[in-house]
């Protein structure tokens, strides 16, 4: 019989947004007398940002002191030197530089609250963002069939047995590959507006039925009999909240971007105290093959709202700060040299940020090696120095205190970096 965390996701529910008003009849009905908001122990979070479409780590962290970097991108290429033609990079330790453009960023790094890992990528070659993404997000980048994803993996290590349906919160449209899996894990794409959607083998529900019951009897697959009353505790718990009122602290403002609402509404929720402890959220628009600019274009853009979103975020986190820990990713890099278009075409190895109380911060880590072409991977990329699992591991390991890599990535037997103090 499938349990009832199998079924928020192998069956299907996605949680597209839930809020005060609007709410059926049939499911106010279903959740009346389940566990009231705020009753779990504070737990420890973690935020994990998908950076969709892979972004150029060359250009967000640049090894400004690197003369090979510099002639192949005569257009592109960024120093820390001040007086030139574009903003200057912000040195961080007389190597690397920071994009003028994530200068929020700048403060935590020099707390050593953030870190910053370069030359991460994935050992698997593929320039396919689709395949990719997928590697990552499951954590099995040599196994293409991989029916869970990483983070519905560290939810399961986690325990509790689906006390809450809010364990594992995606703030985008649809479940990510990240979240696949038999433990509890629900998308939510906005907080005011509610909208319900079933998924995968539930078959024949009538979503018009006038009581839960109702739904129940008319689902042939049986699985709403074994899971749709914890599932829907989500609906009672958001409603003994004003969500579209939410005043963030300490004068956070988020920017007014589909990633900056999405951790105004992680935010939310870690308030709201309903059990969560692993976030996710995306933010697109990083393949930046043409026009890609330098202080100002579409990626100055991208790098100033994923900075600006995160550190409105940690501020918005207050006294909670010691709780939650935030890591990007991103499927891969971009190429060395740059294209005839302005931009760059797909790579290897990026970078990604990790911000946090317990990170070994103030540190550019990982191996980059000077980009002389007989140390580029293909001759043409940013070689991969630190697989991405040997990262993500620590993090969830450390800060969320999993301890079981052989579960969390089952054919990684690599090291950690010491990202995480």
């Amino acid at each position: 019989m499938t349990s009832r965390r199998g079924f928020i996701k192998a069956g299907g529910l996605a949680l597209f947004g839930i809020g005060m008003g609007g709410i059926p009849s049939f499911l106010a009905e279903a959740v009346a007398g389940t566990k009231p908001l705020g009753l779990f122990n504070r737990k420890k979070i973690l935020v994990c940002i998908f950076q969709r479409g892979a972004m150029d780590g060359l250009m967000a962290v640049t090894p400004f002191t690197d003369e090979y970097l510099k002639a192949a991108r005569p257009n592109l290429f960024m120093s820390a030197a001040k007086g030139g033609k574009n903003v200057p990079l912000i040195d961080l330790d007389g190597r690397f530089g920071l994009h003028p453009s994530m200068s929020a960023f700048e403060p935590m790094f020099r707390e050593k609250r953030m870190g910053i890992v370069h030359g991460i990528g994935s050992p698997n070659n593929t320039r396919s963002h689709f395949d990719a993404q997928d590697y990552m997000e499951s954590g099995t980048p040599f196994k293409k069939g991989t029916d869970s994803g990483w983070l519905n993996r560290a939810v399961g290590l986690l325990g509790h047995d689906g006390a809450t349906p809010f364990q594992g919160v995606s703030l985008t449209s649809s479940l990510p590959r990240s979240f696949y899996g038999e433990n509890p894990a629900v998308a939510i794409s906005n907080l005011q507006d509610f909208n319900i959607q079933m998924r995968g083998n539930v078959k024949g529900a009538n979503m018009a039925a006038k009581s839960f019951e109702d739904l129940y009897d008319q689902t042939s697959s049986g699985l709403l009999k074994d899971t749709g009353k914890e599932s829907f505790e989500a609906i009672k718990m958001l409603q003994k909240t004003d969500t579209k009122n939410y005043k963030p602290a300490n004068n956070a403002v988020y920017p007014n971007t589909a990633l900056g609402n999405s951790l105004k509404q992680i935010a939310q929720l870690i308030k709201m105290n309903v059990g969560m402890e692993v976030a996710f959220a995306e933010s697109g628009g990083w393949d930046t093959h043409f026009n890609q600019g330098t202080d100002t274009g579409i990626f100055a853009r991208n790098v100033n709202d994923l900075s600006n979103s995160i550190m409105a975020f940690w501020t918005d986190m207050g006294t909670l700060q010691d709780d939650v820990t935030v890591m990007t990713m991103t499927e891969f890099g971009r190429t060395v040299k740059q294209n005839g278009t302005g931009g760059t075409d797909h790579g290897r190895a990026s970078c990604n940020f990790i911000l946090g109380n317990g990170v070994s911060g103030g540190l550019v880590h990982g191996n980059v090696q000077p980009m002389a072409v007989e140390n580029l991977e293909d001759g043409r990329d940013l070689a991969v120095t630190t697989d991405f699992r040997s990262v993500f591991s620590e993090v969830a390991d450390k800060h969320l205190n999993l301890h079981n890599d052989k579960v969390l990535f089952p054919d990684w037997d690599g090291s950690k970096i010491g990202v995480m103090r």
